[in-house]
Formats: structure tokens, C-alpha cells, sequence
């Protein structure tokens, strides 16, 4: 499976950016989808989930009612909308894929990431 993301960009505090992830190599029926981020001097982190089969989403609290992820089947991509950034979201965006399904980042997290994409920065200034 091969990750490739875009959308990544510079932004104004309380502004909006779509990141997107095309997946390719193989159909993602049965695979969970997502993102991950890591800010300068911290650990990546979970940031939102999708299951592929069933469109079930899941958020880190810090993101949820701001962000929304989703894929379109027939495009073998997903989205992760941002709204109402924060310069604390600041941080280098990683598309994420498993063949295993998620219902939880912290499960995610704790089995670890099967793919990973290059990842995409997104800044958010003050």
C-alpha cells in the first residue's frame, strides 16, 4: 500500500484546510484509514480515523467538533477537513493505514501504524 498526501499549508488561527491521502497498490476493504501528526519537539499522535468498510469515525477530544475525516470509495482517498485551527495544530500531518480494524486511536496507537504516508505541514499562525 502506498500513502500519498496533500494539502498542507500555511493558515491564519480560526481558518480551514483539507488534507487528502490517495491510497494505491491495493483495494482498503477491511482497512482503517487516518491521520497522525507530530509537532516539533513532541511525540506523532493519533489525530482521526475512519473504517473503510463502514465509514465508523474516530477523533482525539482535542480535534472533535473542529475536524471531520471521510473517504470516497470510488477515489481510494481520505479527507481530513480542518476547521477553527489552532496554532497549536501546528504540526507535520502523517496519513496513516491498517489492515486491521480501529474503533479507537489509542488502540490504533498502542498496535502501531501498518502504512504510513510522507507527511504534509500544516502551520497555523497567531
Amino acid at each position: 500500500v502506498q500513502l500519498q498526501a496533500c494539502g498542507g499549508g500555511l493558515v491564519v488561527a480560526g481558518g480551514s484546510l483539507k488534507l487528502s491521502c490517495v491510497a494505491s497498490g491495493r483495494t482498503m476493504i477491511g482497512y482503517t484509514m487516518g491521520w497522525f501528526r507530530q509537532a516539533p519537539g513532541k511525540e506523532r499522535e493519533f489525530v482521526a480515523g475512519i473504517t473503510w468498510r463502514g465509514g465508523s469515525t474516530f477523533y482525539v477530544d482535542s480535534v472533535k467538533g473542529r475536524f471531520t475525516v471521510s473517504r470516497d470509495l470510488t477515489k481510494n482517498t481520505v479527507y481530513l477537513q480542518m476547521n477553527n485551527l489552532k496554532p497549536e495544530d501546528t504540526a507535520v500531518y502523517y496519513c496513516a493505514a491498517d489492515r486491521r480494524t480501529y474503533y479507537s486511536g489509542t488502540d490504533w496507537s498502542k498496535n502501531g501504524v501498518g502504512y504510513w504516508g510522507k507527511g504534509t505541514q500544516v502551520t497555523v499562525s497567531s
